[in-house]
């Protein structure tokens, strides 16, 4: 039920396997292009720390867009260790230390994210900061993850 003067909302279940998500569309707002608005879901809970672009041997990848691909990749590998797959993802939260770079490298990172994680859009969030832990990075990104029971 929703409140008084609330927007009416949709829930479009997920169609890619069995699912344990919902993407949370409320009704007359525009269709949100690579993340979702929100997200439901039931299951056993992953969540990531801060994951920057670094390898196992602690080095990080040259320049900006080659950290975001070295993150996803370190992020999906995060979720494997603890069962889950990219499209268990419910949420992401970036931080990154230059808007401008990223919005200058959208296309790209699009690109890269469908590579590493497919098709699958969590609830996102995109902040600025003046700098991350290691002076060094330029991304960092936390994700939160629900694996069916």
């Amino acid at each position: 039920m929703n409140p008084p003067n609330a927007p009416t909302l949709n829930v479009m279940p997920i169609s890619v396997g069995p699912s344990n998500r919902e993407v949370l569309q409320p009704s007359g707002w525009p269709v949100p292009k690579g993340y979702a608005n929100g997200m439901a879901a039931e299951g056993r809970l992953i969540v990531t720390g801060g994951v920057i672009g670094w390898d196992a041997s602690e080095q990080l990848a040259d320049g900006f867009v080659a950290q975001v691909r070295q993150v996803l990749s370190n992020i999906r590998t995060i979720l494997a260790t603890g069962g889950a797959l990219p499209e268990h993802l419910v949420r992401l939260t970036w931080y990154v230390v230059d808007m401008d770079e990223y919005l200058a490298n959208q296309k790209e990172l699009g690109g890269i994210y469908r590579e590493i994680f497919g098709a699958h859009y969590p609830a996102m969030a995109l902040v600025q900061v003046v700098r991350l832990v290691e002076k060094a990075a330029r991304v960092e990104i936390e994700a939160t993850a629900v694996v069916p029971k």
